[in-house]
């Protein structure tokens, strides 16, 4: 049995969607808040840097797991439940950070988050999209890069002019959550309930066939895309201080945020442009932008790094607008949510198998050498796809116009 949800929530003084808005961006820059701090739980913990990357990565596959497992779940169950469930499981896993006496501590701390994160980005994206189709889509791209981003720098500065600095930040977005988790009952529902929800459960993934060959040709850009952000949340700040010599954890912070920003207003500003033109534009300002960040490192220069990553961060957006704008178009509207699940499952393996590689070469190659590794890679697999692109697109232009003149 569906019960209906409200007529329009746009209509109602409770309007909901800022408040999902802010929730949003604050669940991701709840994920983005370790980042700044995985130098010195090196340090405190004595753990290595794949060990570093294992703490990363298990966040990775929890969220995935969620998005599989319980993705559609406020479809049936309605949206408000289903977001408090994930603020409860987020109010756990802060507490889990603030209490962690080791690293230990730390892996079940971002299994719990990963969990939440997904049920969340879940829920609150649907929620985001009943209010306003157009505005809950654009939310939905803009608001977790720019949570990171927020994430990234807040807690930068609270671990270098605060006190307690692997407990402070923690706290801070603990109380965020509580207060969150207080106020989602004030506002409108804005989806409906139904049976199922047991059903709802098994994962589903499937890829429509007029989807598979689109999806092939974008996934070695999109590999590279998701492989790029993991780097620069994994090991950027230890990268900072090891090549630069500057401890500062604001100095490592600034580059990573400076990668989410420069993502979030790419994608505002390239919404309209078509795929392919998104992912040219992104691999020209990714292909740069590594290199920039290549010569910074070299030459232990924030400030290139800093410029490099602004050009790499308008890549990561653009592309990512390409990739999604690609194959979501080609799927028909009871096709999407299996589609995205897939895209999901390459993006956050992308996400978290090559951080964990990075790790190793860390270790034994030390952070220079790696970076130039990584740099390669990333920089030889995107104009691999982008090529790919557009040799398909020539050869559909030539078949087509063939057909065209063999009917006439």
């Amino acid at each position: 049995m569906l019960s209906d949800p409200k007529s329009s929530a746009s209509a109602t003084p409770g309007n909901p969607i800022g408040f999902h808005a802010v929730t949003l961006a604050t669940f991701f820059g709840a994920s983005a808040a370790p980042t700044p701090l995985y130098r010195i739980y090196q340090e405190s913990f004595a753990v290595t840097p794949v060990f570093i990357t294992v703490i990363f990565a298990v966040y990775s596959f929890a969220l995935l797991g969620a998005l599989l497992v319980a993705g559609s779940i406020s479809d049936h169950l309605g949206r408000k439940p289903v977001i408090f469930l994930a603020l409860v499981m987020e109010i756990i896993a802060m507490s889990l950070f603030v209490i962690a006496a080791d690293a230990n501590w730390l892996v079940v701390a971002r299994i719990v988050q990963g969990l939440a994160t997904g049920v969340a980005g879940a829920s609150i994206g649907a929620a985001l999209v009943d209010v306003d189709r157009a505005k809950g889509q654009i939310v939905n791209s803009i608001a977790p890069l720019l949570g990171m981003g927020f994430g990234a720098i807040g807690t930068s500065a609270l671990i270098q002019y605060g006190p307690f600095p692997l407990h402070l930040a923690y706290a801070v977005l603990l109380v965020a959550f509580v207060i969150q988790a207080a106020l989602v009952w004030s506002i409108d529902e804005t989806g409906g309930t139904r049976e199922g929800v047991w059903a709802s459960l098994k994962p589903r993934i499937a890829i429509p066939p007029q989807v598979r060959r689109p999806l092939a040709l974008v996934t070695p850009v999109n590999i590279a895309n998701w492989a790029m952000g993991s780097f620069y949340l994994s090991l950027v700040p230890s990268l900072v201080a090891s090549t630069t010599g500057s401890r500062a954890p604001l100095t490592g912070g600034s580059v990573v945020t400076a990668l989410m920003f420069a993502g979030a207003v790419s994608v505002f500003l390239r919404r309209g442009k078509s795929s392919l033109a998104n992912i040219t534009f992104g691999t020209a300002a990714t292909t740069l932008g590594i290199l920039t960040v290549v010569a910074g490192v070299h030459l232990a220069s924030v400030l290139l790094m800093i410029a490099g990553t602004l050009l790499a961060g308008v890549g990561f957006g653009t592309n990512f607008l390409g990739t999604l704008g690609t194959i979501m178009p080609l799927a028909k509207a009871d096709e999407r949510a299996e589609l995205l699940s897939a895209f999901y499952i390459q993006s956050y393996l992308a996400f978290s198998l090559p951080a964990i590689l990075a790790g190793f070469l860390a270790r034994s190659l030390g952070y220079q050498m790696t970076t130039d590794i990584y740099a390669v890679a990333i920089i030889a697999v995107t104009l691999a796809g982008l090529f790919g692109l557009r040799a398909d697109r020539r050869a559909s232009g030539i078949s087509a116009t063939a057909c065209t003149g063999g009917a006439e």
